[in-house]
């Protein structure tokens, strides 16, 4: 289905990158190739990557000048074919020879980059899609002329390749396929020749995996296209002719965000004052401003026999289940399948060197364009790392403020109101001085020692004692009465505190936070009370969104006696959300609450040991035992209920959510596997660097990671052994945060305290952390208008044309060496699929298939790498069919480009410009409705 309407596309993609400049491009313009693609479907492009400001076309086209050098170009040719030939020549390639398969990670403008497409025979098109238009008389005698002209151009440029009249070593003249059938040439074989079988079955291992996630993300819709709130009017699905899908209203934000107080005048980065005068503090939420109350749907839930909560049309009678949800069975199925790849010994081999290959890559890259990239971001007035947008996208809303704010707090309230009625003890009311005097402690005798809420290093692998560390004091009774929302005083004392923290974020403007509160999962009512917390206190900021986050405690509420089994747990989070998405009016503060939370959190001690205790695991009304399910059970059924809740919501308009679960940060490093295949994006991540096929898939996906480096140097990890750098310098997409402000914070801004340890013992340059702040923005889960003005009109698009450096800081060069790494990773991976089998899959209408058909199992159909299929709101992989191309071009539409035959990467023919060998593929797309054959 299109997605995208040609609002969202650049005027500039009119352009093509080939155009752009010599050397550096390897696109098919529409006209020459193949102006035409199948009926009833439309070309995916991407747009041109900008030039950097201030850089004219001579820059580009000139060998001598600073963006390009042969004698470089040379010398990366050599080192990478080097390196890749005795990689593959491990895995028993007979083919691949030294100049078979480089990458060079050399400046952007002219880089030679890895094309396994064309060596695959396939000539990819990242032109813009123009429509055909009919051709005037003599078009092909003026085309004769230009191809002539363009011959004669290559063959100048063919003669400069050569050293002393020899072409470089590994490279073999190659003059077409019309010359090699009459014998002049010699024939190419295709790539699934040129690699071994076991190469093919790794590389189509890997692709499964890949696919895997793209259905679970398409079924829960978790990608950024399926939110409503992303729709704020200039981003828009395009409907099909004939789809009765719904429309989405522009999203409306309340309380209102600021309006900027600066506008850019011209393409110079110019500014003036606006029109009006902004308004002068923030608009307080008002219940009356909230919005209009939907009625209820005709459509109705019921939970399964499974534990899952399922949506059906009709009366009772006649009753249709209208979204297809994998089963826990295919899940484990779907589970195993990826662990059986990631220990897997070629595998784990293959993913490491491609994982070294990555960070020298960026060494290189680093080497070669630190320099221009100052040079870029020098130029850019007004802006720096202080005054770009960055999120702290891991932080717990107890434990978002430093110890000195609570005690300055805690000292103000025995002061100016001992007499408030906090806590009801032994069968009376106490007020606070009487709480205080129970322990024999006066304001005066409290300090930073006394509340003793750092973490020390008593505190390292003893993820018990750091829980302890949220007691003032040691007490829980402090915690009660100043870090509780449901309590004696209604969370009033809470509610203060977060009104005095969400003013500090709003003074410093450019910080912004997305905190985590717990729902537990022992009532019901849990929902309604802290949405009504958060109403009646007016709880709303522009800087601030919410996580629900669950606590997997069931073990606890087991032996308390609070619920029979598992399925109690799950109908206590899950039952309010769907109550509410039917008939808002049933809970109105949740309704109004729910379009500020964002997603869902899975939270506990991962270090424990789980205990399997079944070779099946029972369905959740079974599972009655005192033992704690393990880390993949509880994230399918969170998965599974909210994929259905997600499908609901997004009929009706209302905003859906993503699953961000706390995964690798000790214990198993099955947990990350389940992430891998259920969640949008995940919290610490550390043992990724354990594993190192899995570390290549979470690349990449490009899986947010959201890492808190002094975090895991107070519990599980010092902070010299932190994988944060290798994984930044890698390709990942991470972005830091600070976890638990209250006990690792020393400061007031305790975000840009995490940023400045990185930068000095990571010595991270200005751009890289720039990067990291525009990747936090990526990951969050603020809407789309808010995004926009954050980081660009069109954000969404990867790679550079996403990017405007004006508010992001970021070089282009850095984004388009990122984003064509990717592509030639993805391509790598996809060398050993065949072709896809163009088909028009008809689509159903939603009334008889709301969602696309779970998994079974990993026997999925083989296409080409999908870059866009895990909806990631991240670097490079954001909302990519916007990116691919023009006029409403939606996911998965594959680019059609017929062909001739092209020489694999090493050959040189004189009738294909050099510049087409050292291009970046450009991935093909295939709908999820439509399988590769």
């Amino acid at each position: 289905m299109p997605l995208f309407s040609t609002d969202d596309i650049p005027d500039a993609a009119a352009e093509s990158r080939a155009e752009m400049h010599e050397g550096g491009s390897g696109v098919t313009t529409p006209g020459t190739e193949s102006d035409t693609t199948p009926e009833g479907f439309e070309s995916i492009h991407s747009p041109p990557i900008p030039m950097p400001r201030g850089r004219s076309r001579d820059a580009y086209e000139d060998p001598e000048g600073p963006f390009f050098s042969h004698k470089e170009h040379r010398t990366m040719h050599e080192a990478d074919g080097k390196y890749l030939s005795h990689h593959h020549s491990e895995l028993g390639s007979s083919y691949v020879s030294s100049a078979s398969m480089h990458s060079a990670p050399s400046e952007h403008a002219s880089s030679p980059v890895e094309s396994s497409a064309m060596r695959a025979g396939r000539r990819p098109s990242i032109a813009p899609f123009t429509p055909a238009s009919p051709k005037p008389a003599g078009a092909s005698q003026e085309r004769e002329r230009e191809q002539g002209g363009e011959e004669d151009k290559f063959a100048k440029e063919f003669e400069g390749l050569k050293v002393n009249g020899q072409l470089p070593a590994g490279a073999v003249e190659y003059t077409g396929d019309e010359e090699a059938a009459q014998g002049h040439g010699t024939a190419i074989p295709p790539l699934s020749e040129e690699i071994t079988a076991e190469l093919r079955a790794l590389y189509k291992s890997f692709q499964n995996c890949l696919d895997l996630r793209d259905k679970y993300m398409s079924v829960s819709a978790q990608r950024m296209e399926d939110d409503p709130r992303n729709y704020d009017g200039s981003f828009h699905p395009a409907r099909e002719p004939g789809s009765d899908a719904p429309l989405h209203k522009p999203w409306r934000v309340y309380p209102p965000p600021p309006k900027p107080f600066w506008y850019r005048q011209g393409e110079l980065g110019g500014t003036e004052l606006p029109q009006e005068p902004p308004r002068e503090g923030k608009t307080e939420f008002k219940w009356e401003d909230a919005g209009e109350m939907p009625g209820a749907h005709q459509w109705d839930f019921e939970m399964d026999d499974k534990g899952v909560y399922q949506v059906y049309s009709g009366g009772k009678e006649e009753k249709k289940q209208l979204f297809n949800i994998p089963s826990i069975r295919d899940y484990f199925m779907d589970l195993d399948y990826i662990l059986s790849v990631i220990s897997d010994g070629p595998a784990k081999s293959f993913a490491f060197r491609r994982l070294k290959y990555l960070q020298s890559k960026w060494e290189m890259y680093t080497l070669l364009n630190e320099y221009q990239e100052l040079a870029d971001m020098k130029r850019v007035p007004h802006r720096d790392f202080y005054n770009v947008r960055k999120v702290d996208t891991h932080i717990h809303h107890s434990a978002c403020f430093n110890q000195k704010h609570l005690l300055r707090f805690i000292k103000y309230k025995l002061r100016k109101h001992p007499d408030d009625v906090v806590i009801h003890r032994d069968g009376k009311d106490l007020t606070l001085k009487e709480v205080f005097e129970s322990l024999n402690l006066t304001a005066y005798d409290l300090s930073i020692d006394t509340l003793d809420m750092h973490a020390h290093q008593d505190s390292f692998h003893r993820f018990d004692k750091f829980n302890l560390k949220y007691n003032p004091i040691g007490e829980s009774r402090l915690r009660e009465v100043f870090l509780k929302t449901d309590n004696f005083i209604e969370g009033r004392y809470l509610a203060e505190i977060t009104k005095e923290v969400m003013s500090d974020i709003e003074d410093s403007k450019y910080q912004a936070s997305e905190w985590r509160i717990s729902i537990y999962g022992r009532s019901t009512s849990e929902w309604d009370k802290l949405a009504k917390w958060v109403i009646n206190n007016k709880l709303f900021s522009d800087n601030i969104r919410w996580l629900v986050q669950i606590p997997r405690l069931y073990h606890v509420y087991k032996g308390a006696g609070l619920v029979e089994n598992f399925e109690d747990i799950v109908r206590n989070i899950f039952l309010p959300l769907f109550e509410v998405t039917k008939d808002p009016s049933s809970h109105p503060e949740l309704h109004v609450f729910l379009q500020r939370v964002i997603g869902f959190d899975s939270v506990d001690d991962e270090s424990k040991a789980e205990r399997r205790l079944y070779r099946k695991f029972p369905y959740p009304r079974v599972w009655d035992t005192k033992q704690n399910p393990p880390y993949s059970y509880w994230i399918y059924y969170m998965y599974a209920n909210m994929a259905s809740l997600n499908s609901w919501r997004r009929e009706r308009g209302f905003n859906t959510f993503v699953l961000r679960p706390h995964a690798g940060e000790a214990g198993d490093t099955d947990h990350l596997t389940s992430a891998f295949l259920t969640s949008h994006s995940i919290s610490h991540g550390i043992l990724l660097r354990k594993v190192p096929a899995l570390h290549y898939l979470y690349y990449l996906k490009q899986i947010g990671i959201s890492m808190s480096p002094l975090s895991n140097n107070a519990l599980f990890l010092t902070y010299e052994r932190n994988p944060f750098p290798d994984f930044f310098r890698t390709g990942l997409n991470v972005s830091l945060s600070t976890d638990d402000p209250l006990m690792l914070a020393f400061t007031k801004e305790p975000l840009l305290e995490e940023y400045s340890v990185a930068a000095q013992i990571y010595k991270l340059s200005p751009a890289d952390m720039c990067e990291l702040a525009r990747n936090s923005v990526l990951q969050s889960g603020f809407e789309m208008e808010i995004k926009r003005h954050w980081l660009g009109q069109r954000f969404y698009l990867p790679g550079p044309a996403g990017n405007d450096i004006h508010k992001t800081n970021v070089p282009n060069i850095r984004l388009a060496f990122r984003w064509e790494t990717l592509q030639q990773e993805l391509a790598l991976i996809g060398a050993a699929a065949p072709q896809p089998l163009i088909t028009a899959t008809p689509r159903l209408k939603p009334s008889q298939n709301m969602a696309p058909p779970p998994l079974s199992s990993a026997n999925v159909a083989h296409r080409p790498p999908n870059a866009f299929g895990s909806g990631q709101h991240s670097n490079q992989e954001l909302g990519a069919a916007a990116a691919a191309g023009a006029g409403g071009v939606g996911f998965g539409m594959p680019d059609v480009t017929p062909g001739a035959h092209q020489p694999p990467l090493g050959l040189v023919s004189r009738r294909r410009s050099p510049s087409v060998l050292a291009s970046g593929p450009v991935t093909p797309m295939v709908d999820g409705d439509t399988q590769g054959k």
